[in-house]
Formats: structure tokens, C-alpha cells, sequence
């Protein structure tokens, strides 16, 4: 008896529906095939997705030179030069005098091969001074350094140029391999690559390097605020690092110009993006911020922000060198550099660049292998058209069920109403439950356990997603086993049940204004395209024939989610490890992985239910979270930091603090380690070294900025989850911060005084500032930015000046004019703290030791530096 006689028999009774379930249960394969058609798309996951995304070329050599491309080998051979100048952080001498030495030499052997009977070239060194507002504070600085380079063919008459920018400076410690030599390294073999191959280009280009990004992109505000050549840069081209060692990502563009991404994706031999990561970025939920930034907001120039992103651990830390680099890393980033800058410095689009200001780009690549984009404009439509097909190719479905089966359609809509109200159930459980395992890992403080273990993602975070996935409805086609429409039509009601969910997510989501939404786009269109294939072919009918169009339209859209989702799990993980305590990573890493699994099996895992037993098959997905919780919390797998590959990041200053009163008596005089903990186990790791320790909560409460000398702001940011350890014997910087009141003036109106000041010190220092405001005491003007005094910081931080200086080490000379209605001056006025911060010093023999006892896994960023409190 067919299928279809027993759905006739059942239309005249119910006596044959036990008879149809038992033969839909005999009819499918035992449970276990169940839990191998689960694991045959984890082996494709490691099988193409990794292989494809850790992908380099073959770096060429000098035997490939003459041939107009970029020369990996040679890139490289310059890096490591540029390494071996040690770190280099803004003020000191290997920044300041042997980087800039190093950069000059390189562009004169450049000029030396220079084709003179093609281009010009011409160097520029830049020493600016300025102010910008960064955050809560008032980031000045003073005579940091550019090398600007300015390549122009000949017959060249374009007012336009393309301005490529990379930084040279670096964190304390780092020897910045990676951030950002090795795009330094890049641009300085395409400069060379260009000024040497008989291709004229229309727009002139500038090479800018940049000698002050780590200040909170100093020096590219100077430039292009301040530089004669800034005026005509009609877009840019930024260069930086978060990772080192893989392949380049564009990861912003325009903004408002997709034009833009429409040379990229001409030009970019390797290429990798995705709109996500901007919007993403753009969102302030990465904690980092590139000199792309400075461009747009005060050149009003828009562009590309392309960084390296591979292996974030070694970022900024003393393990970022060359040795973590592959040759190939460097021939991709360079193929596509040189590529790209040679594509716009002949783009009609940069003469007037205003008249291609058309609304955002949708771009991304699958697996590298090729790269896609459109208008925002054109994703709307195309997300708008893919939903309401999806939405009329499943009510054409259900039409066709209900025809087949000879039951009517509104029988048929009560199903799928019901499938409905339990995938979205299944979406809930499926993000809830790994937030959940999240929450219980941090409440016993064993955050972070796959911070140097990925594969324990599986477990913790997959896992529980793949069983909130599918518990709603396996429960309930285990509890309703009598069903008058055949169970493979009722299968299919669940996958329709889900497409309509992403139809309407895709509606909504493209209302409100996101490009990404294009991921979920992708998702409609592959199952969208099996159901019309299996409505046409008759399969559809058919029993179980429809799975196999069903299976293969997923192999795309499942390659192209997990592989989109490891990219963000391998940029935030290590992020995760720098983002401050206050913040639980663990929310951020399993929402991210939940998502992944979500995308990549939403259509897969209703299908367990093919299977007999199917929960036997929760049950196995169960048991690999059991066992990953038992690996991450009572092994050594599950312990975040490996030394070298994954440290523990841990900052601190070795911090003298004066606190002097009015009369100019000292009430305060302490030493003591300060503590700015980068993750979310703070001292816990380390708690034997951290004996005595105090949080700096309470001194938050009762003093100016905490008392202590808060270094930029991030140590803002995390004061609160800040701790102190005393310290006996009294710290000496290696020198004295000095602040001299030059004078003491009453002027005219005779409410106002002015206080003038000079400041001495090393070349990073923070000026606070506080009135009484009880006394209705209030700053009325300074020598500072204005805008900053007219928008102050937030109740209760007090203005923060944060000054560096490059090359300039001259004092710095301010006022400030403290107005009092009253006109009595005689009384405290204000508080004013001043910290120095020697970088680079190690501190005495007390603080080596100190340094010495910490674990081979931590990675210490610190350094002696002063605090003054004074009150006038």
C-alpha cells in the first residue's frame, strides 16, 4: 500500500495512523547515523574553512624582482631591520631619532633606483603640535614626527592625491612586528615597487608614516589638520595591525562611498572582508580604534581601513616579533596594497570625490576565494525580494502538502503555526543556553577557559546551542506521534518554520538599517532555492527525497557562516584578554559562537529527527558538553594562559604619590604597585604575589581621579576595578615632574584669577583638574582647547590633559583663569594632580624583583611614574 492510499485510509478513519507511524519509524536509519550526519559537517568544517582561512601565497624573492610586484621576501628582510630597533614608543630615542634615521635611509635608497623619467618624488618630515579630544580627555601633544613621502608621475596635472598612512611607533615593550611594522614594512616595498616600474599612475600618491598612533592617533591628527599636502588627500588608504602573521582584512570603508570597496574588489588579489566587521566595529564594542578614525572625522576624507587581525595575543606585548610572521603573510598583504593603491591612484572618482557620496557598500568574500558587493541600496531590495519569496514558497508549499495529503490547508497552517511558536522557542534556548553556561563559569570564576584552547567552544558554547536548537521540536514530534499529515511533510513544515523566522529577521533587521543582514539573506536564498528545485522535480512528494537537495544546498551557506563567525571568534578571543575586568567576556565569546551555530545548522538539526531515537543523538551532543566542562575545569586544558603563545596581560605602575595641602604641608607621601587588570580574572592567577592588595574603589570615592596617576583612557575606563598594593620602601622615579606657579594674577573684573604654570617631566604626563564647585568656583577659561572647557568630562572624573611630546621636549607653559562670584581668592580654590610617567625605566632594584616573581605566563606592561596633588 502506497503512502497515499494509507492518507486515504486515514481520511475515512483512524485506524491505520499506528500502522503509518510504525512505518515511518521503520523507514528511517538508526540514531547513531544521526549523530555521524552531525559530525560529517564538523570534519568539513576543519576540512575547508580552516584550511582555506589560515591560506597564504608563496612569498616571491629578489630573483622575481623587475617585474613590477610586490617582493615578499624583500618586505620582510626590511621588517626584521625594523624590529631590531627594539621598541619604540613616542618621546624615546628609538622613536624619536633611530626609526626616523631608519625611514630616511629607506627612502633614499628608493629615490636612488627611482625611474626619474617617470615620477617625482619628495620627502617631507613633520613635527606638529595640536590638541584633540580622545575619549574623556584632552589628548595634546607636542613636536611628535611624520616622514611623508609624495610620489607623482610626471604627466600628472591631478590636485587629487591618495594618501596611504601606517604608524611606526609602538606600546612599551613591543618590538611591534606586527603593530604596525609589518604594514610599515608593506608600504615601504610598494612605494619602492611603484617609483621603479614604468606604470604612471594619474593621482598623485602620499606615503604618510605616522610617529604617534599609540597616543590616541596624535600624529595623523597633526597631519592632517595641520600638513600643506593634507588639503588635496581625497581619500585613504590605512594601514594597522591587531594580530600578526595572516591575512589582511578590510574591515571599514567610506564612509558613505562605495565606490570604494568597488576598487577593492577589482583589485585585491586575496581578498577578505565583510561588512559585519564594520558595522561591528563601528559600534564601540572592539575596544581599539585605528588612525582611519582621525582621517574621517577631521580630513572629512573617506577610505579603506585594512589591518591584520591573526593571532591577537602577541598584540602590543614584548612576543610580537618577527618570528611569528610567515613570509606569506607578507606577499598577501602586499599583493593587495599594491594592487589596490596602483587601482585608485587611477580612479576618475577621486577628482570629486563629494559627487560619489552615495550611501553605504555591502562587500564580503567566501573563503577568499572571491569577493561580492553591492549598494545598500541593492541589499535592501535584494534582502526585501529573498524574504517575501521565501514566505511565498513556503504558503506554495503547504499548499502542495495539503493537496498530496487531502487534507485542507487550514489543518496544515495550524501545524506549521505551531512549529512556528517552537522555533522561535528553539531560537531562544539556542542563544539563552550558552549565555547561561557562560554566566555559571564566571560566577565561579573560571571565565575565559577557551581562551587558549578554542577547540573547548565545541562543548561549551556549541553544544548547548545545537540542543536549545533542537529540543522543542524533538520533544514534540516524540509527543505527537499521531499525525494525520505524513511525517516527512511534517519535517519539512519544521524547516519551513524556521525560513520564515529568518524572512521576517531579515525584514525587520533591514528596516531598521543593517547591511549584515546580507548572512541571513544568504541563508533564504540556498534553501529557498532546494524547496522551488524539490517543488519542481516532484520531490518534494516524495518521502524523504527532498533531504538530498536539501543537504547540498547547505554545504554553501554552512561554509560561508562558521567560516564568518571563526573569523570573529579568532579577533575577539584575544581581544577578550585586554578588554578590562569590569565586563564578562565569556557573554560576548558564547553569543558569538551561539550565533555561529545557529547560522550554520538551522536548517540541519531539525533533521536529527529523521533518524530513529533522535533523542539519543541530544543526548550524545550533551555528553560532549559534559565532558568539555569536566576538561575545562578540572585540567589544565581549560587554564587560560600559555606562556608566550597566550599571557596573561597584566600592567601596573610602580607609582610615588604626594599629596600636598593648601598650605603646602604634605598630608599623603605613599609607594605602592597600581594595578589596571586587562581581564576578567584580575589578580586571581597571581593572588600569592598580590598579598596586601587593596581595590582602589574607596579611594575613588574620596579623592580626584582616585589619587593616583590614571595613564590614558583605558586606566580611566577601569579605575574602579583598579587595585593597589603598598609597597614599604619609597619608590624613586627615575626623575622629577615638576610644576612651577609662574604667577598669581587678579584681573580686571576682579572675579577672575589667573594662575600660570610650567610643567617639566618626561614625555608622558596627565594634568588633572578639579574645582570646589561648593564654592561656586569654576574654570572660566585656560590655554587648552576651548571646546574641551565648554564639554567637560562626566560627573565625577575631572578634566584629564594628557600630553606627550616627540621630539620637542620643551616645557609646557598653561594658564588657566578659576572664576568665584565673590571675588575671595584667599581660600582653596582647586585641585590640581600632575603625574609623570617614565616609560621605558624599569624602576629599582625592589621592582625587578617584584617584576621577577610573577609567572612565566604573564606579560608585563609597566613602568615607574610620579603623582602630585596639589591644591591652589
Amino acid at each position: 500500500m502506497s503512502d497515499e492510499d494509507y492518507l486515504i485510509s486515514e481520511e475515512n478513519g483512524n485506524v491505520l495512523s499506528k500502522d503509518l507511524a510504525r512505518k515511518d519509524i521503520n523507514v528511517r536509519p538508526p540514531w547513531y547515523f544521526g549523530t555521524g550526519f552531525l559530525l560529517f559537517w564538523v570534519l568539513l568544517f576543519f576540512a575547508v574553512v580552516i584550511p582555506l582561512f589560515y591560506r597564504l601565497p608563496t612569498a616571491l624573492t629578489i630573483e622575481d624582482d623587475n617585474k613590477g610586484e610586490f617582493i615578499g621576501d624583500r618586505a620582510y628582510n626590511t621588517l626584521n631591520n625594523l624590529v631590531n630597533i627594539g621598541p619604540k614608543v613616542v618621546g624615546s630615542t628609538a622613536n624619536e631619532v633611530d626609526t626616523v634615521l631608519f625611514l630616511l635611509n629607506e627612502l633614499v635608497e628608493i629615490r636612488k633606483v627611482l625611474r626619474q623619467d617617470y615620477f617625482t618624488m619628495e620627502i617631507d618630515i613633520q613635527r606638529p603640535s595640536g590638541a584633540l579630544r580622545y575619549s574623556n580627555m584632552l589628548n595634546m601633544y607636542q613636536g611628535v614626527q611624520n616622514i611623508i613621502v609624495k610620489l607623482s608621475s610626471k604627466n600628472s596635472t591631478s590636485e587629487s592625491y591618495l594618501l596611504v598612512n601606517s604608524h611606526f611607533d609602538s606600546q612599551p615593550t613591543s618590538p611591534a612586528a606586527g603593530d604596525d611594522g609589518f604594514m610599515v614594512a608593506t608600504m615601504l616595498e610598494v612605494l619602492r615597487v611603484m617609483a621603479t616600474t614604468q606604470q604612471p599612475f594619474e593621482h598623485p600618491v602620499v606615503f604618510l608614516f605616522n610617529g604617534a598612533e599609540e597616543t590616541a592617533l596624535q600624529a595623523s591628527h597633526g597631519f592632517i589638520t595641520q600638513h600643506k599636502w593634507a588639503p588635496n588627500c581625497k581619500a585613504v588608504v590605512n594601514l594597522d595591525c591587531a594580530g600578526s602573521g595572516g591575512r589582511d582584512i578590510l574591515f571599514q570603508s567610506g564612509p558613505s562611498h562605495p565606490w570604494l570597496v568597488d576598487y577593492y574588489k577589482k583589485s585585491a588579489k586575496h581578498p577578505f572582508a565583510t561588512t559585519l566587521g564594520e558595522e561591528v566595529f563601528q559600534s564601540g564594542v572592539i575596544p581599539s580604534d585605528t588612525d582611519f578614525a582621525a582621517f574621517v572625522q577631521y580630513g572629512h576624507i573617506p577610505g579603506l581601513d585594512i589591518a591584520q587581525v591573526i593571532n591577537g595575543y602577541i598584540y602590543h606585548t614584548k612576543y610580537d616579533r618577527i618570528d611569528v610572521i610567515p613570509r606569506g603573510a607578507m606577499q598577501n598583504t602586499g599583493d593587495n596594497i599594491l594592487s589596490l593603491v596602483r587601482a585608485l591612484a587611477n580612479a576618475t572618482e577621486l577628482h570629486d570625490t563629494e559627487a560619489h557620496e552615495e550611501g553605504h557598500a555591502v562587500f564580503f568574500d567566501f573563503l577568499g576565494l572571491f569577493f561580492i558587493s553591492y549598494s545598500d541600496q541593492t541589499g535592501q531590495i535584494l534582502n526585501y525580494c529573498a524574504a517575501v519569496t521565501m514566505l511565498i514558497l513556503v504558503f506554495i508549499s503547504m499548499w502542495r502538502m495539503s493537496a498530496v495529503s487531502s487534507l485542507s490547508l487550514v489543518h496544515v497552517l495550524k501545524r506549521i503555526s505551531i512549529l512556528l511558536a517552537l522555533q522561535i522557542l528553539a531560537l531562544v534556548l539556542g542563544l539563552a543556553l550558552p549565555l547561561l553556561v557562560a554566566c555559571i563559569f564566571d560566577s565561579f570564576g573560571s571565565s575565559l577557559t577557551y581562551f587558549s584552547s578554542l577547540s573547548l567552544l565545541i562543548g561549551l558554547y556549541v553544544c548547548p546551542s545545537l540542543i536549545g536548537m533542537s529540543l522543542p521540536i524533538t520533544i514534540y514530534y516524540q509527543l505527537k506521534r499521531k499525525n494525520k499529515l505524513p511525517f516527512p511533510h511534517h519535517l519539512q513544515l519544521a524547516l519551513h518554520s524556521w525560513a520564515v523566522v529568518l524572512a521576517l529577521l531579515a525584514i525587520g533587521l533591514t528596516a531598521y538599517g543593517l547591511r549584515s543582514v546580507y548572512i541571513i539573506t544568504i541563508l533564504i536564498i540556498f534553501y529557498g532555492s532546494s524547496l522551488a528545485l524539490n517543488l519542481l522535480t516532484t520531490f518534494h512528494d516524495r518521502g524523504y527525497s527532498w533531504t538530498g537537495l536539501l543537504m547540498l544546498s547547505q554545504v554553501m551557506p554552512f561554509l560561508y557562516s562558521s567560516y564568518r563567525i571563526y573569523l570573529f571568534l579568532v579577533v575577539v578571543i584575544p581581544m577578550s584578554g585586554r578588554a578590562g575586568s569590569s565586563m564578562n567576556p565569556d557573554l560576548v565569546i558564547s553569543l558569538l559562537a551561539a550565533l555561529g551555530a545557529i547560522m550554520s545548522f538551522g536548517f540541519l538539526m531539525p533533521l536529527i529527527n529523521m533518524f530513529r531515537r533522535p533523542y539519543l543523538i541530544v543526548l550524545c551532543i550533551l555528553s560532549v558538553t559534559a565532558i568539555t566542562v569536566i576538561l575545562a575545569t578540572g585540567t589544565q586544558i581549560g587554564f587560560p594562559y600559555r606562556p608566550k603563545a597566550s599571557s596573561e596581560r597584566v600592567s601596573y605602575q610602580h607609582v610615588r604619590k604626594i599629596f600636598y595641602e593648601y598650605d603646602g604641608t604634605i598630608s599623603k607621601d605613599e609607594s605602592g604597585y597600581l594595578f589596571s587588570f586587562q581581564d576578567r580574572r584580575e589578580a586571581a592567577p597571581m593572588m600569592m604575589r598580590m598579598a596586601g592588595a587593596e581595590n582602589m574603589i574607596h579611594d575613588c570615592d574620596k579623592h580626584m581621579m582616585c589619587g593616583v596617576p590614571l595613564y590614558d583612557e583605558r586606566w580611566v575606563d577601569n579605575r574602579l576595578e583598579g587595585v593597589w598594593l603598598p609597597r614599604e620602601k619609597p619608590i624613586e622615579p627615575p626623575a622629577k615632574t615638576e610644576l612651577t606657579l609662574l604667577s598669581k594674577t587678579i584681573l580686571e573684573n576682579n572675579t577672575t584669577a589667573r594662575f600660570e604654570f610650567k610643567l617639566v617631566g618626561p614625555d608622558h604626563m596627565s594634568l588633572f583638574i578639579q574645582p570646589y564647585e561648593d564654592d561656586f568656583v569654576a574654570v572660566s577659561d585656560w590655554s587648552f582647547e576651548r571646546s574641551y572647557l565648554e564639554d567637560p568630562p562626566p560627573h565625577p572624573l575631572s578634566y584629564h590633559i594628557y600630553f606627550t611630546y616627540g621630539i620637542d621636549t620643551s616645557p609646557l607653559e598653561f594658564y588657566l583663569d578659576i572664576s568665584k562670584p565673590n571675588g575671595d581668592f584667599n581660600v582653596p580654590l582647586f585641585q590640581l594632580g600632575v603625574s609623570g610617567h617614565y616609560i621605558g625605566s624599569k624602576g629599582d632594584a625592589l621592582s625587578l624583583e617584584f617584576a621577577e616573581s610573577f609567572p612565566d605566563y604573564a606579560v608585563l606592561v609597566d613602568w615607574p611614574s610620579s603623582y602630585d596633588r596639589y591644591i591652589f
